[in-house]
């Protein structure tokens, strides 16, 4: 029997979860997989990451953004509070290829922020909405199985659902920063055609991740609303 009441012995909405685990390690393994094949291929123009970050920043008219060394590989981000671009030990000392492209897509994002794009002003906004869901929605959720409350099932899924859509606006800032950061890496002669097809891999890999994650994410959120009616049929 379930803890909570229910006829089954096995819970097979746990599948669910297994099968947004199993997403984010195919995924996961995918981009560090590409990542490391492309690190080993040297850029022709010499750049290191920091120094094609710069290089980016400066074509693109941007002369606000610091660029700062983080510990850690693929950690690089943008911070759009403090305009600052941080490159992980992977990325900011390389001269490969892959650094290359990850210090300008991190550099997408900057151009984001100043022409205001929209999906990236409504992620930002919609950061602590997300840190919340995230942090409450399953303590709220299973307070409401344990005491059969049905207002907080229902708000344990609308705090998790705020998570799942800050994951969802996401990827459009994802796809768009890799976007701008080949163009500009092309129309800035950065790197030639064949080290701009190597890019769009490790940055395709790198966008998969997220795709996962969103998938990942909209799974547990199917497990919420089935144990929510399950508990309603008990």
């Amino acid at each position: 029997m379930y803890g909570y009441g229910y006829r089954y012995m096995f819970d097979w909405t746990y599948l669910l979860v297994l099968a947004g685990l199993v997403l984010s390690m195919i995924a996961s393994a995918n981009v560090k997989g590409t990542f490391n094949k492309y690190s080993r291929v040297r850029a022709m123009c010499g750049l290191t990451g920091a120094m094609a970050a710069q290089r980016v920043l400066q074509l693109s008219g941007i002369t606000d953004v610091r660029i700062e060394h983080i510990s850690g590989s693929l950690t690089d981000h943008y911070d759009p509070r403090t305009k600052t671009l941080r490159l992980s030990d992977s990325t900011y000392s390389s001269n490969s290829v892959a650094a290359v492209c990850v210090a300008a897509h991190e550099c997408g994002h900057a151009v984001q922020h100043q022409v205001g794009y929209g999906p990236l002003v409504l992620r930002s906004t919609l950061v602590p909405a997300a840190n919340f869901g995230s942090t409450l929605a399953w303590p709220v959720f299973f307070a409401g199985l344990i005491f059969s409350m049905r207002p907080l099932l229902t708000l344990g899924i609308i705090l998790f659902s705020l998570a799942v859509l800050f994951q969802l606006v996401t990827l459009p800032v994802e796809f768009n920063a890799s976007s701008r950061a080949l163009k500009i890496l092309e129309n800035g002669h950065v790197l030639g055609d064949s080290e701009l097809s190597a890019g769009k891999k490790v940055l395709g890999a790198a966008a998969l991740t997220y795709v996962a994650s969103l998938a990942a994410s909209v799974l547990q959120l199917l497990r919420l609303l089935i144990l929510a009616r399950g508990r309603d049929n008990d």
